[in-house]
């Protein structure tokens, strides 16, 4: 069974940076597509960066030049740096694996991020 532990958030100040980890476990890494997704107070949860092990990156639009997803399949870890960071990034930051083959979608229990001066 697939886990996955989200570490890094806290408090940070506009403009600061913070970065994010999630550790994974329970199954073969390289055959998951890793992603960070977000939800703030009221709002859906929205899609930030996904990642495969062949393909590029995917970000939305809203964290293009600032945010950077990265892994380590040596590690079995996905990383979000966060750069820039602006009052409308803060929210609850879950990470989220999806296999290549399957249908399973497995999330972790998030964490928060709060940007505030």
């Amino acid at each position: 069974q697939v886990q996955l532990v989200e570490s890094g958030g806290g408090l940070v100040q506009p403009g600061g940076s913070l970065r994010l980890s999630c550790a994974f476990s329970g199954s073969i890494f390289s055959r998951f597509v890793m992603g960070w997704y977000r939800q703030a107070p009221g709002k859906q949860r929205e899609l930030v960066a996904t990642i495969a092990r062949g393909p590029g990156p995917n970000y939305a639009d809203s964290v293009k030049g600032r945010f950077t997803i990265s892994r380590d399949n040596a590690k079995n870890t996905v990383y979000l740096q966060m750069n820039s960071l602006k009052p409308e990034d803060t929210a609850v930051y879950y990470c989220n694996a999806s296999p290549v083959i399957g249908t399973s979608v497995y999330w972790g229990q998030g964490t928060q991020v709060t940007v505030s001066a």
